[in-house]
């Protein structure tokens, strides 16, 4: 894998792919910095050596152009405070000449940080007009974005034909996650565990299959749960459903059967008479729902069952929440299943946890640092454990 270790950046210029699309409040506060601290090593690597970083990155989704909102120029007062004022340079433009010449004139350990890259639709577009232009910002390309490596876009792969192999390198992010990725994918101890959650199995029906072939146990919960047990004739009352997939689902749980993985369902469910944080709830068997009332999280059963799956598995992948644990009557089970992944990995087996809602999860209940490897990239791991090549990969090893 080609990566910045490799690399001795004295003298050089990096423009870096960074995933700064960090939320914002109304003050235009960073209020999770999660995804910058993840590519704070690469910076601090490029400029350790004698190097200097141009920071290239996207935040939301600007539909018109140019605007205060999504400008990146907010997330220079925390730059300024891990780096220090003389050192972080800010442009209003991503490719005018202005923008070229400060790169061009960076001193060693000078960090110069682009405006938003999606305030010109040739980035989503994939133009390679556009993307030669950011090329212009440095001599060796540093890809590090996880988090959009599933796009095919200007910054993210289309960059890439304009270094020679040996001048475009991942950082120390991508490096993590890839290496992480392909352990469990393809390095798997046994037993594997993959736990999926989430509201819908048209999200997932892609990455269970991908697993039926990898993994011993499949733990499902989550909304999507409630599919699979109206496929097998049972009553979920107003159980979020998908009734297109019915068909899906049953062939799902006959070829996992066939394969002899374990799919694990929830046998109880935390239901409720309304999707609401005051809704009354009961404890009720999951294949036995009762009508205008629906399950919000798994039970006390299914938290026991699944934390005792958990416990003996060597490898563990989890993607998708238990339930909505967003509302603080139905957050139990989401819960459980993190104690239990941080308890299995304190008794040595290797966990990653991906997907934005597992991973605002363990940030919530405190467990990030408990477990093996938080992944940064929520729809771009969805794809690679799909099975899928992602643009962002390809582009560096081609």
């Amino acid at each position: 894998m080609n990566t910045i270790r490799q690399i001795n950046f004295k003298d050089r210029r990096a423009v870096i792919r960074v995933d700064f699309n960090v939320p914002l409040d109304e003050e235009f506060h960073i209020t999770d910095d999660t995804r910058i601290k993840g590519a704070l090593p690469t910076i601090k690597k490029i400029l350790s050596d004698g190097g200097s970083a141009v920071i290239m990155s996207h935040l939301g989704r600007p539909k018109d152009g140019p605007t205060n909102k999504y400008s990146l120029v907010h997330l220079m007062p925390y730059l300024i405070g891990v780096f220090g004022k003389e050192n972080v340079i800010f442009s209003d433009d991503c490719i005018s000449q202005h923008a070229l010449n400060t790169s061009k004139n960076l001193k060693s350990g000078q960090i110069h940080l682009l405006e938003n890259l999606r305030f010109y639709k040739e980035e989503e577009k994939g133009d390679p007009e556009f993307a030669g232009k950011l090329s212009e910002h440095g001599n060796i390309y540093v890809n590090d974005a996880f988090g959009t490596a599933h796009r095919a876009h200007a910054s993210t792969a289309v960059i890439a034909q304009y270094y020679t192999h040996e001048n475009k390198v991942f950082g120390l992010l991508m490096e993590g996650e890839i290496a992480s990725a392909e352990k469990v994918l393809h390095q798997s101890e046994k037993p594997f565990t993959a736990i999926i959650g989430g509201a819908k199995v048209s999200d997932k029906i892609l990455i269970i299959e991908n697993l039926l072939q990898r993994a011993t146990d499949i733990i499902i919960g989550g909304g999507m749960a409630y599919t699979f047990f109206k496929a097998q004739g049972k009553s979920i009352g107003n159980s979020i459903c998908e009734d297109d997939r019915l068909e899906m689902a049953a062939g799902l749980l006959k070829k996992a059967s066939s394969m002899g993985v374990n799919i694990h369902l929830p046998s109880d469910s935390i239901i409720a008479d309304a999707f609401s944080a005051e809704a009354n709830t009961l404890n009720c068997k999951s294949s036995n729902i009762p009508d205008g009332w629906m399950g919000l999280d798994i039970g006390e059963h299914a938290q026991h069952d699944f934390k005792s799956v958990i416990l003996k598995s060597k490898t563990i992948l989890w993607n998708g929440p238990m339930g909505v644990f967003e509302m603080e009557k139905f957050q139990a089970g989401t819960k459980a299943i993190a104690d239990a992944v941080a308890e299995a990995t304190k008794l040595g087996s290797f966990s990653l946890v991906g997907g934005g809602d597992s991973v605002a999860a363990v940030n919530q209940f405190g467990y990030a640092d408990q477990v093996s490897y938080v992944s940064t990239g929520g729809g771009a791991m969805l794809e690679y454990f799909e099975g899928k090549i992602l643009p962002g990969i390809k582009a560096i090893m081609d």
